[in-house]
């Protein structure tokens, strides 16, 4: 078994554990998995992470709506928000420089892991839900530009907006979290095809078929972890990633 196929795999399980389990964070791990370990471009890579991140979004989803933890029409709400930014920058993508656009990703790693640091406070159930719906559409056309413009689905984005802003409880944010990514993702790489011609395939698939199987294993992880505990071990891993991407974009 090659090296690389070896990688893939145990980064496909990681990617699938941290979306099962946490509804987000899968792409922002995958992108650096595959531009540093793996030898993508960065353009190529962050089509890959659509791609892996959709299929194991929709996965983890079907999960999550069988064990009732979807709020379909919140979801849809976002993800119709999103749908054309998404697109749109998706678009826009192929046409970054490469120091850029890994700069770019090295910040929202950062916004990502110190967001996974920082505790949630629930909104007060008694809140005015009209403005609470405004700025949660609002909230899903910006997922949707963050995950057309570098292949991350937002969810470690998405979670907290539904828990502080919406009052959701943790998995129905998780579970709602999943078909966001899942909708925008579809949506960024209608507008990828151009970059898609970099993608090795034989990598693609079984990093793909791992964190699928990954995802299965994080829905049965955060019934048994503490969601706060999932989430510091997974912002300390963000940190180290973002420190070096950084380090790269300016080196």
């Amino acid at each position: 078994m090659s090296t690389s196929l070896i990688l893939a795999l145990v980064a496909g399980g990681v990617v699938g554990l941290a979306l099962g389990a946490l509804g987000g964070g899968g792409g922002v791990l995958a992108v650096p998995v595959l531009v540093y370990l793996l030898g993508f471009t960065p353009a190529a890579a962050t089509t890959a992470a659509l791609i892996i991140v959709t299929a194991t979004s929709l996965t983890a989803l079907f999960a999550h709506a069988r064990a009732g933890t979807v709020r379909w029409r919140t979801g849809l709400l976002l993800a119709a928000a999103g749908a054309l930014p998404a697109a749109a920058a998706g678009a826009a993508a192929a046409r970054l420089p490469q120091p850029v656009l890994t700069a770019a990703f090295a910040a929202v790693a950062g916004l990502a892991a110190v967001l996974m640091l920082r505790p949630w406070q629930t909104a007060p159930a008694g809140d005015d839900p009209g403005p609470r719906h405004a700025r949660a559409a609002g909230t899903g056309a910006g997922l949707g530009a963050l995950t057309g413009l570098l292949g991350v689905g937002g969810g470690f984005l998405a979670v907290p907006a539904l828990v502080t802003v919406l009052a959701f409880e943790m998995q129905a944010a998780v579970g709602t979290s999943l078909l966001v990514i899942s909708a925008n993702s579809l949506a960024s790489l209608a507008t990828r095809g151009a970059t898609a011609t970099g993608i090795d395939w034989a990598v693609i698939a079984p990093f793909v078929g791992a964190a699928i199987l990954g995802a299965w294993d994080g829905r049965r992880l955060a019934t048994r972890v503490p969601g706060p505990r999932l989430q510091q071990a997974f912002a300390v891993l963000l940190l180290a990633v973002a420190g070096f991407m950084l380090v790269d974009a300016l080196t």
